[in-house]
Protein backbone atom coordinates (compact mmCIF):
# COMPACT_ATOMS: atom_id res chain seq x y z
CA UNK A 1 0.00 0.00 0.00
CA UNK A 2 1.08 3.54 -0.59
CA UNK A 3 1.01 5.76 2.08
CA UNK A 4 1.84 9.68 1.84
CA UNK A 5 2.86 11.01 4.93
CA UNK A 6 1.75 14.73 4.24
CA UNK A 7 3.38 17.36 6.58
CA UNK A 8 3.22 21.06 5.76
CA UNK A 9 4.56 21.30 9.26
CA UNK A 10 7.21 18.53 9.01
CA UNK A 11 7.91 15.55 11.24
CA UNK A 12 11.74 16.26 13.09
CA UNK A 13 13.60 13.86 11.54
CA UNK A 14 13.88 10.80 13.67
CA UNK A 15 10.33 10.43 14.03
CA UNK A 16 10.31 10.79 9.54
CA UNK A 17 12.96 8.03 10.28
CA UNK A 18 10.96 5.80 12.66
CA UNK A 19 7.49 6.14 10.40
CA UNK A 20 9.32 4.76 7.68
CA UNK A 21 10.41 1.82 8.95
CA UNK A 22 7.41 0.63 10.92
CA UNK A 23 5.39 1.03 7.58
CA UNK A 24 8.32 -0.57 5.14
CA UNK A 25 8.89 -3.28 7.25
CA UNK A 26 4.79 -3.97 7.09
CA UNK A 27 5.51 -3.98 3.42
CA UNK A 28 4.32 -0.36 2.75
CA UNK A 29 5.71 2.18 0.58
CA UNK A 30 5.88 6.04 1.75
CA UNK A 31 5.77 8.84 0.12
CA UNK A 32 7.15 11.98 1.08
CA UNK A 33 5.36 15.88 1.12
CA UNK A 34 6.40 18.32 3.38
CA UNK A 35 6.25 22.33 3.66
CA UNK A 36 3.89 22.23 0.65
CA UNK A 37 2.90 26.14 -0.60
CA UNK A 38 -0.53 25.10 -1.62
CA UNK A 39 -3.40 22.83 -0.99
CA UNK A 40 -3.42 21.60 -4.63
CA UNK A 41 -0.16 19.63 -3.64
CA UNK A 42 -1.44 17.71 -1.41
CA UNK A 43 -4.96 17.18 -3.66
CA UNK A 44 -2.17 16.10 -6.11
CA UNK A 45 0.16 14.06 -3.97
CA UNK A 46 -3.41 12.24 -2.53
CA UNK A 47 -4.37 10.63 -6.49
CA UNK A 48 -2.87 7.07 -6.01
CA UNK A 49 -2.10 7.15 -2.17
CA UNK A 50 -4.14 4.44 -0.14
CA UNK A 51 -3.55 5.99 3.20
CA UNK A 52 -2.29 9.00 4.85
CA UNK A 53 -0.69 10.60 8.11
CA UNK A 54 -1.12 14.07 8.88
CA UNK A 55 -0.73 16.86 11.26
CA UNK A 56 -2.58 20.10 10.96
CA UNK A 57 -2.82 19.49 7.45
CA UNK A 58 -6.02 20.03 5.95
CA UNK A 59 -8.06 16.87 4.42
CA UNK A 60 -10.89 18.78 3.11
CA UNK A 61 -13.40 16.98 0.89
CA UNK A 62 -11.46 18.01 -2.43
CA UNK A 63 -8.71 16.25 -1.35
CA UNK A 64 -11.05 12.83 -0.76
CA UNK A 65 -12.51 13.40 -4.28
CA UNK A 66 -8.56 13.78 -5.19
CA UNK A 67 -8.03 10.32 -3.76
CA UNK A 68 -9.86 7.76 -5.04
CA UNK A 69 -7.42 4.67 -3.47
CA UNK A 70 -7.74 6.32 0.01
CA UNK A 71 -8.84 3.83 2.37
CA UNK A 72 -7.56 5.29 5.89
CA UNK A 73 -6.46 8.87 7.35
CA UNK A 74 -4.80 8.97 10.46
CA UNK A 75 -4.10 12.13 12.47
CA UNK A 76 -0.90 12.54 14.21
CA UNK A 77 -2.12 13.98 17.55
CA UNK A 78 -5.68 14.13 19.59
CA UNK A 79 -7.58 16.90 17.46
CA UNK A 80 -9.00 15.93 14.13
CA UNK A 81 -11.58 18.77 13.30
CA UNK A 82 -9.15 19.36 10.11
CA UNK A 83 -10.16 16.29 8.60
CA UNK A 84 -13.68 16.63 6.97
CA UNK A 85 -15.52 13.87 8.56
CA UNK A 86 -18.28 13.30 6.71
CA UNK A 87 -16.57 13.41 3.20
CA UNK A 88 -14.48 10.71 4.25
CA UNK A 89 -17.57 8.86 5.59
CA UNK A 90 -19.60 8.72 2.48
CA UNK A 91 -16.62 7.30 0.76
CA UNK A 92 -16.02 4.85 3.62
CA UNK A 93 -12.43 6.13 4.57
CA UNK A 94 -11.40 5.71 7.87
CA UNK A 95 -10.38 8.41 10.02
CA UNK A 96 -8.13 7.92 13.01
CA UNK A 97 -6.40 10.50 15.80
CA UNK A 98 -3.29 9.03 18.19
CA UNK A 99 -5.09 9.97 21.57
CA UNK A 100 -2.54 10.80 24.40
CA UNK A 101 0.30 10.67 22.37
CA UNK A 102 0.51 14.70 22.66
CA UNK A 103 -0.89 14.63 26.42
CA UNK A 104 1.96 15.99 28.24
CA UNK A 105 3.12 17.89 25.67
CA UNK A 106 -0.19 19.88 25.79
CA UNK A 107 -0.39 19.73 30.00
CA UNK A 108 2.91 21.02 30.50
CA UNK A 109 2.33 23.88 28.03
CA UNK A 110 -1.01 24.58 30.08
CA UNK A 111 0.91 24.36 33.68
CA UNK A 112 3.55 26.85 31.78
CA UNK A 113 0.88 29.39 30.46
CA UNK A 114 -0.38 29.25 34.00
CA UNK A 115 3.14 30.65 36.09
CA UNK A 116 3.19 32.81 33.06
CA UNK A 117 0.17 34.74 33.35
CA UNK A 118 0.58 34.52 37.51
CA UNK A 119 4.20 36.42 37.17
CA UNK A 120 3.03 38.80 34.91
CA UNK A 121 4.18 37.08 31.86
CA UNK A 122 8.05 37.44 33.73
CA UNK A 123 7.72 41.35 34.01
CA UNK A 124 9.65 43.08 37.45
CA UNK A 125 5.79 43.49 38.48
CA UNK A 126 5.09 41.37 41.08
CA UNK A 127 2.83 38.37 40.58
CA UNK A 128 1.58 35.49 42.14
CA UNK A 129 1.83 31.82 43.31
CA UNK A 130 -0.14 28.37 42.06
CA UNK A 131 0.10 26.87 45.19
CA UNK A 132 -3.16 27.44 47.35
CA UNK A 133 -5.15 28.57 43.94
CA UNK A 134 -8.35 26.37 42.54
CA UNK A 135 -7.82 24.99 39.44
CA UNK A 136 -11.05 23.93 37.17
CA UNK A 137 -10.61 21.64 34.36
CA UNK A 138 -13.11 21.37 31.81
CA UNK A 139 -12.82 17.99 30.23
CA UNK A 140 -11.27 15.49 32.12
CA UNK A 141 -9.70 12.90 29.41
CA UNK A 142 -5.82 12.08 28.66
CA UNK A 143 -4.54 15.83 28.55
CA UNK A 144 -7.29 16.90 31.61
CA UNK A 145 -6.54 14.78 33.82
CA UNK A 146 -2.01 15.30 33.53
CA UNK A 147 -2.99 18.87 33.78
CA UNK A 148 -5.08 18.01 36.97
CA UNK A 149 -1.87 15.87 38.65
CA UNK A 150 0.43 18.78 37.88
CA UNK A 151 -1.54 21.10 39.26
CA UNK A 152 -1.93 19.15 42.77
CA UNK A 153 1.85 18.39 42.78
CA UNK A 154 2.01 22.32 42.81
CA UNK A 155 -0.52 22.67 45.27
CA UNK A 156 -3.62 23.77 43.68
CA UNK A 157 -6.72 21.93 44.20
CA UNK A 158 -8.29 20.42 41.42
CA UNK A 159 -12.33 20.36 40.22
CA UNK A 160 -12.86 19.20 36.89
CA UNK A 161 -16.32 18.97 34.49
CA UNK A 162 -16.43 16.09 31.98
CA UNK A 163 -20.11 14.84 30.63
CA UNK A 164 -18.56 11.73 29.08
CA UNK A 165 -17.29 10.75 32.94
CA UNK A 166 -19.16 9.53 35.91
CA UNK A 167 -18.44 11.57 39.68
CA UNK A 168 -16.27 8.51 40.37
CA UNK A 169 -14.04 8.27 37.74
CA UNK A 170 -13.07 11.89 37.90
CA UNK A 171 -12.95 11.38 41.70
CA UNK A 172 -10.19 8.12 40.51
CA UNK A 173 -8.56 10.51 38.21
CA UNK A 174 -7.41 12.91 41.59
CA UNK A 175 -10.06 15.93 40.62
CA UNK A 176 -13.42 16.88 42.68
CA UNK A 177 -16.66 16.50 40.36
CA UNK A 178 -18.28 19.48 39.77
CA UNK A 179 -22.33 19.15 37.86
CA UNK A 180 -22.77 22.31 35.28
CA UNK A 181 -20.09 24.80 33.65
CA UNK A 182 -20.84 27.50 35.56
CA UNK A 183 -20.30 26.06 38.49
CA UNK A 184 -16.83 25.26 37.35
CA UNK A 185 -16.20 28.55 36.21
CA UNK A 186 -17.67 30.02 39.04
CA UNK A 187 -15.11 27.90 41.45
CA UNK A 188 -11.75 28.66 39.22
CA UNK A 189 -9.18 31.06 40.21
CA UNK A 190 -7.27 29.04 36.96
CA UNK A 191 -9.93 27.51 34.50
CA UNK A 192 -7.67 25.06 32.03
CA UNK A 193 -10.34 24.34 28.57
CA UNK A 194 -9.82 20.91 27.14
CA UNK A 195 -12.65 20.75 24.91
CA UNK A 196 -12.96 19.59 21.16
CA UNK A 197 -14.68 22.15 18.64
CA UNK A 198 -18.46 20.42 18.16
CA UNK A 199 -21.32 22.19 17.33
CA UNK A 200 -22.30 22.37 20.63
CA UNK A 201 -19.15 23.69 21.82
CA UNK A 202 -17.92 26.41 19.12
CA UNK A 203 -18.83 29.62 20.87
CA UNK A 204 -20.17 28.25 24.47
CA UNK A 205 -16.86 30.03 26.40
CA UNK A 206 -17.96 33.72 26.54
CA UNK A 207 -19.38 36.87 28.41
CA UNK A 208 -21.98 34.95 30.85
CA UNK A 209 -19.39 32.27 31.51
CA UNK A 210 -16.00 34.32 32.28
CA UNK A 211 -17.75 37.25 34.29
CA UNK A 212 -18.59 34.04 36.58
CA UNK A 213 -14.72 33.32 37.55
CA UNK A 214 -13.31 34.96 40.87
CA UNK A 215 -11.48 38.12 40.88
CA UNK A 216 -7.60 37.63 39.74
CA UNK A 217 -8.76 34.49 37.76
CA UNK A 218 -7.37 33.55 35.15
CA UNK A 219 -8.52 31.74 31.47
CA UNK A 220 -6.19 29.36 30.32
CA UNK A 221 -6.91 27.95 26.65
CA UNK A 222 -4.82 24.72 24.79
CA UNK A 223 -7.87 23.31 23.10
CA UNK A 224 -9.47 25.25 20.00
CA UNK A 225 -9.73 28.79 19.06
CA UNK A 226 -13.44 27.90 18.15
CA UNK A 227 -14.46 27.35 21.31
CA UNK A 228 -14.14 30.98 22.09
CA UNK A 229 -16.61 33.78 21.88
CA UNK A 230 -14.21 35.91 21.30
CA UNK A 231 -16.42 39.18 21.48
CA UNK A 232 -17.91 37.60 24.59
CA UNK A 233 -14.30 37.59 25.24
CA UNK A 234 -13.41 41.18 24.94
CA UNK A 235 -16.56 42.27 26.74
CA UNK A 236 -15.61 40.28 29.97
CA UNK A 237 -12.14 41.51 30.05
CA UNK A 238 -13.38 45.05 29.31
CA UNK A 239 -16.11 44.69 32.48
CA UNK A 240 -13.20 42.88 34.73
CA UNK A 241 -10.26 44.20 34.68
CA UNK A 242 -8.74 41.53 37.13
CA UNK A 243 -9.10 38.50 34.43
CA UNK A 244 -6.40 37.51 32.26
CA UNK A 245 -6.47 35.40 29.04
CA UNK A 246 -4.00 33.06 28.20
CA UNK A 247 -4.14 30.85 25.08
CA UNK A 248 -2.11 28.93 22.07
CA UNK A 249 -4.79 28.94 19.90
CA UNK A 250 -4.28 32.76 18.68
CA UNK A 251 -8.21 34.73 18.64
CA UNK A 252 -8.94 36.42 15.18
CA UNK A 253 -9.07 39.79 17.37
CA UNK A 254 -5.48 39.31 19.33
CA UNK A 255 -4.47 42.71 18.30
CA UNK A 256 -7.20 44.36 19.52
CA UNK A 257 -7.33 42.09 22.99
CA UNK A 258 -3.47 43.06 22.84
CA UNK A 259 -3.74 46.41 22.54
CA UNK A 260 -6.62 47.01 25.10
CA UNK A 261 -5.19 44.72 27.62
CA UNK A 262 -1.54 44.59 27.57
CA UNK A 263 -0.02 41.84 30.13
CA UNK A 264 -3.72 40.19 30.76
CA UNK A 265 -3.73 38.48 27.20
CA UNK A 266 -1.26 36.65 25.89
CA UNK A 267 -1.69 34.04 22.45
CA UNK A 268 1.86 31.97 21.41
CA UNK A 269 2.36 33.08 17.33
CA UNK A 270 1.21 29.50 16.58
CA UNK A 271 -0.61 26.41 18.23
CA UNK A 272 2.21 24.86 19.91
CA UNK A 273 0.62 22.16 22.26
CA UNK A 274 1.94 19.52 21.29
CA UNK A 275 5.81 21.41 19.87
CA UNK A 276 8.34 19.03 21.20
CA UNK A 277 10.46 16.66 20.24
CA UNK A 278 8.71 13.87 22.23
CA UNK A 279 5.39 14.31 21.55
CA UNK A 280 6.52 14.74 17.72
CA UNK A 281 7.88 11.60 17.58
CA UNK A 282 5.32 10.08 19.74
CA UNK A 283 2.35 10.78 17.38
CA UNK A 284 3.95 10.05 14.36
CA UNK A 285 5.27 6.76 15.27
CA UNK A 286 1.40 5.63 16.67
CA UNK A 287 -0.06 7.02 13.15
CA UNK A 288 1.94 4.60 11.52
CA UNK A 289 1.74 1.54 13.71
CA UNK A 290 -2.30 2.35 13.55
CA UNK A 291 -1.89 2.57 9.51
CA UNK A 292 -0.05 -1.27 9.73
CA UNK A 293 -2.19 -2.93 11.44
CA UNK A 294 -5.14 -1.17 9.88
CA UNK A 295 -4.20 -2.98 6.76
CA UNK A 296 -2.94 -6.21 8.70
CA UNK A 297 -5.92 -7.06 10.95
CA UNK A 298 -8.62 -4.61 10.30
CA UNK A 299 -7.83 -2.60 13.72
CA UNK A 300 -10.26 0.91 13.78
CA UNK A 301 -9.57 0.87 17.59
CA UNK A 302 -8.92 4.76 17.23
CA UNK A 303 -11.34 5.73 14.25
CA UNK A 304 -13.15 8.86 14.43
CA UNK A 305 -15.95 8.59 12.05
CA UNK A 306 -18.47 6.10 11.21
Amino acid sequence: MKVLLATQKPFAAKAVEGIAGILTEAGHEVVRLEKYAEQADLEAAAADAEAMIIRSDKVTAEVIAAAPKLRIVVRAGAGYDNVDLAAASARGIVVMNTPGQNSNAVAELALAMMIFMARTQFTPATGSELAGKRLGVQAYGNVGRLVGAKARALGMTVSALDPFLTDGQIVEGGAEPVHSVEELYAASDYLSIHIPALPSTIGSIGYELITKMPKGATLVNTARKEVIDEAGLMRALEERPDLKYVTDVMPDNYAALQEKFGLRVFATPKKMGAQTAEANINAGLAAARQIADFFATGNTRFQVNK
